[in-house]
Order: structure tokens, then sequence, then C-alpha cells
């Protein structure tokens, strides 16, 4: 093992607990927080368990899966609170200064081992600091698409309006994905409930071209392997014409103007009656 790593153990050994203090003062000031504390100690420990592996170079390697563990921890914690990734790697990266000043101290009259030193800990906390931002954007991203994916469900959700009658109320542009989503729900309830209509409201739908059409004709299409027959309310006049113009083909196809009229429809074929009460 290289002098200047025998060194820099030592240093992170003897100076552990003066190195921590800077640190945490660096960062979070005089009170930090028992959390910021821990956070602090845990990772110093997996940096000295790291340099004084066998391959201490080697961020990948076996001797750092703790503080690989523990970066991607603290960014999931951290970008669950809100936090940015600068804020995160910064926290990494305040450690340096204790660690240079220290070392500085100690080495002041070998200016050799004193670089290599400087070098050796630039290096292992810049990837460290990397580590932890790219832990940081693939949990963002992960939240990120588990939202869309709540939001998408709560978006699209089947309500039995009567007795056989489902509806979907429509909001939004549709896409492949979101359709797919749409027509596995509606299909499973229609199984489920039995019933033998359903409704597909697209008053919400702002815009529809000929692959939204595609889709909705691939929908009606699925209900009607399944047994059950279908109904599109939300046709505005602007869309009217804009199916006209697109020449989608939409014959065979019940539509209606609103959800309101849709329902009435849905129960005459089922047979129901709606009158006012006198």
């Amino acid at each position: 093992m290289a002098s200047h790593a025998q060194t820099l153990i030592a240093l992170l050994r003897d100076e552990r607990a003066t190195l921590l203090q800077a640190w945490t003062t660096a960062t979070h000031g005089a009170n930090a927080s028992a959390a910021t504390r821990e956070e602090a100690e845990e990772l110093f420990e997996a940096l000295l368990q790291a340099l004084q592996g066998d391959a201490p170079e080697d961020l990948q390697g076996a001797g750092w899966s703790g503080a690989r563990r523990l970066l991607e921890a603290l960014s999931a914690s951290r970008a669950a609170q809100g936090q940015s990734a600068g804020d995160t790697s910064a926290f990494v990266l305040a450690l340096k200064l204790p660690i240079f000043a220290a070392l500085q101290q100690r080495l002041g009259q070998d200016s050799q081992t004193l670089l290599q030193a400087v070098v050796s800990v630039t290096t292992k906390l810049d990837a460290m600091a990397q580590w932890t931002a790219t832990a940081f954007q693939r949990t963002r991203e992960e939240l990120i698409a588990r939202q869309q994916q709540e939001l998408l469900e709560l978006s699209t959700p089947v309500i039995k309006l009567w007795e056989g009658v489902l509806a979907v109320p429509m909001i939004g542009t549709l896409d492949s994905s979101r359709t797919q989503m749409v027509m596995e729900a509606l299909l499973q309830k229609i199984v489920d409930t039995e019933s033998g209509l359903a409704i597909i409201d697209i008053t919400g739908v702002p815009t529809v071209d000929t692959l939204v059409a595609q889709h909705l004709l691939k929908t009606v299409t699925a209900i009607r392997l399944m047994g059950a027959d279908c109904i599109i309310s939300g046709v505005r006049p602007q869309i009217a014409q804009t199916i006209v113009h697109l020449g989608v083909d939409l014959q065979g196809v019940t539509t209606k103007a609103s959800l309101a009229a849709a329902l009435a429809l849905a129960l005459k074929r089922s047979g129901w009656t709606v009158a006012r009460t006198a």
C-alpha cells in the first residue's frame, strides 16, 4: 500500500471526531440535526472501510459496496424530501476541506506525499458525489414515473352509472399506453359487473386526431368482442368537424353530444324509463 494511502487512513482514524464536526458544521452549521450527524458518521465509516479494502481505487469494487448503498439511500431520502441533486453532492464534497486542512497540518513538510493524498481524496470524494447525483436522478425518475402512473390511473376511472351501465370519463390526451390501460380496466369491469353497455365520455379530451380516433375505435371493438355495446359521448361540434375532415369512419358507433344524452339512451336500451315526479 502506498505511503500516502497509509497516511490518509491514519489521519481519518486519528482525527475522526474533529473531521466529522467540521464536516457537519460546514454543511448544516453548529446546530446540525442528529439525523445529519448520523448520516455523516455512517458515510465516514464506509469511506474509511473502503480505503482499507483490497481495491481502494475502484469505486465499483466490492470494498465500496457499503459506501455505495449509503450514498444511494442518502440520495433517495433527500429526493423524497424535495432536495436537489446538487445539495446531496455538496454534502459529500464538503468533507474535502476538513481533510485537506488536516493533511496540510500533518504533511506540511512532505509536499509529495501531501499532493498524492490530496489527489486521492479529491478523486474518491468526486466519484462519491457523482454516484449520489446518478442515484438521485434515478430515484427522481422512478418517483416521477410512479406519480405519472398514479395520475394516469386516477384520470381514467371506470364508473358504474346504472345497473349494467358503465362509464369512462376521458380527460387529457389519449396515447397508446393510456388507451391500453383504459381498455384493460374497462374490459375487466365489464366482466366483474356483467355490464352490457359502456359509455366512453371524451368531453375532457382537448383534440381528436387520426391516432386518437383509432384508439377509440380499438376500444369500441374490444368492448364489442366482450359481448357489450358502447356509446361515445362528449362529441362537441369542433370534434365532429375534425373527425369528418380526417375521414375517420365511425360508422356503426353510437355517439352523443353529452354524457347525459348517452345515459338517457343507455337507460332506454336497458328498458328503463325515467320520468319527472309531479
